[in-house]
């Protein structure tokens, strides 16, 4: 009888586990020989390092970036704490704890849903998405008083930007 040494399972593929699975998702891998060998890569990153400071110039010339925040005049709801924040404006909503960040723009907004705690002194605010996913923060306030406020302030900020009937 023989056996086998090692596992008899066969590797699996797919997106799940092969990000160029996908067409289009990674580069293509470079053309590369086995003769072209090490000594021929040096001179590949040279010229790329000396062609995109002038790709830089050109981009910045070309499309100059408009200033967003300082052309618009709207309401803005921020809170934050020693660990998270949350700022709505013109843009869509930005939620960060600790160094993670999302970002949503209205359109991609479902619905935003405001919540305190019974006792103590969080409040939540969760940001659900058109496709059934919901993310949660909570920011510790200082006192139990800025709840009305941050309430008035993020309802005014939904009243302006947030439009219920986009689809």
């Amino acid at each position: 009888m023989e056996q086998r040494i090692g596992s008899s399972s066969q590797p699996l593929e797919g997106a799940g586990f092969d990000p160029a699975f996908i067409p289009g998702l990674t580069s293509p891998a470079s053309a590369r020989t086995e003769e072209d060998g090490p000594e021929k890569e040096p001179e590949v990153a040279e010229e790329a390092e000396e062609a995109a400071p002038e790709a830089e110039e050109k981009d910045t010339a070309s499309s100059p970036e408009p200033e967003e925040d300082a052309a618009v005049d709207g309401p803005v709801f921020e809170a934050s704490d020693r660990r998270a924040r949350i700022v709505a404006d013109h843009r869509g909503v930005r939620l960060c704890l600790d160094d993670q960040e999302c970002e949503f723009r209205w359109d991609e907004i479902g619905a935003v849903e405001t919540e305190t705690a019974r006792f103590g002194k969080r409040y939540t605010v969760t940001v659900h998405t058109p496709d059934r996913r919901w993310y949660p923060i909570e920011i510790e306030a200082p006192a139990r008083s800025r709840f009305a406020e941050w309430d008035e302030q993020l309802d005014a900020v939904l009243d302006a930007y947030f439009d219920e009937n986009a689809e």
